[in-house]
């Protein structure tokens, strides 16, 4: 399945410091190719039918439940998969927040193309309501309420150009990514399932109480065999994994909020504030009062 026989055309990208959304529905015919890329990223989101995506030498067919996002500057082209009768899909054009290529790299193909496919059927219809909060925000002028979120018809385009609309789009498009990335597999990912859902309960909770073998009942293994796994498999043991989440679950809080140095170390799983001190400093350089007073300026 390639995308070498797509149209030939230039087609030119939304400019990158807009975000715009839409929901197309094509048919026969329909290509797109950009022979220098994008300057921003593409958000597409299938719903029927199915297309096919190439960026740079990567490739991949995308169906009804996969996301598939183009990273900029790389040469690209899409359209209509061979043998589909349309391809029906949200897409976005934005600049990615930071936080998000994190997210996405283990679905990465190759070339800046990431396609994460699979995700749990519960999902889908809060990826669609999401894409259509998207369409409605990027059209609030600020005053007053956004307007009502709706189904957009096939072709509706909305761009989003006041700063609370695009930032409004761009929040929908984070839970996108969140939730579709959440609950997929990684394409490349070569560990065990259960070590990974281990991983995602200490991500989820590290103030909690967790221990290898409270950790090791969560995923159905005995102690000794999860520990095994789980340093193997990851690279460290489950409670060095589980205080490097502490400690940045509490650098988190120390930036964030103004939650006194001990009812962080609570909250983030340190029974003993002088033993929270003493790791933080290890891990940071600094006591967990001069490292929150250094981000504010002193």
């Amino acid at each position: 399945m390639r995308a070498d026989d797509l149209s030939e055309t230039a087609v030119p990208s939304p400019p990158p410091g807009l975000v715009t959304v839409g929901r197309f529905d094509q048919g026969t015919g329909y290509r797109i190719n950009r022979p220098r890329g994008s300057d921003s990223w593409l958000f597409t989101w299938t719903t029927g039918g199915g297309g096919v995506l190439r960026q740079g030498a990567a490739e991949t067919v995308a169906g009804p439940g996969d996301l598939v996002v183009l990273g900029p500057g790389v040469p690209h082209r899409y359209g209509l998969r061979p043998g589909a009768e349309h391809w029906a899909f949200w897409w976005a054009h934005c600049q990615a927040r930071t936080s998000w290529a994190g997210w996405l790299r283990p679905y990465e193909i190759g070339d800046r193309l990431y396609a994460v496919t699979r995700p749990h059927t519960a999902v889908r219809g809060r990826v669609d309501a999401a894409f259509a909060r998207m369409i409605a925000d990027a059209r609030w002028a600020g005053e007053g309420a956004p307007p009502s979120e709706g189904v957009p018809g096939a072709g509706e385009v909305a761009v989003a150009h006041g700063t609370a609309a695009r930032e409004l789009a761009l929040c929908s498009l984070e839970e996108v990514v969140l939730l579709a990335a959440a609950r997929s597999e990684p394409r490349r990912s070569g560990a065990d399932p259960r070590i990974r859902r281990a991983e995602g309960l200490i991500a989820a909770d590290p103030g909690a109480r967790h221990t290898v073998r409270s950790l090791a009942a969560g995923v159905s293994l005995s102690p000794s065999r999860f520990a095994h796994l789980f340093t193997q498999q990851l690279g460290r043991s489950p409670m060095r994994a589980l205080l490097d989440a502490r400690l940045l679950h509490a650098a988190r809080l120390l930036e964030a909020t103004d939650l006194p140095v001990e009812r962080v170390a609570a909250a983030s799983g340190f029974t003993s504030p002088f033993h929270f001190s003493r790791v933080f400093r290890q891990r940071y350089g600094v006591p967990p009062g001069a490292y929150r007073s250094g981000l504010r300026g002193g």
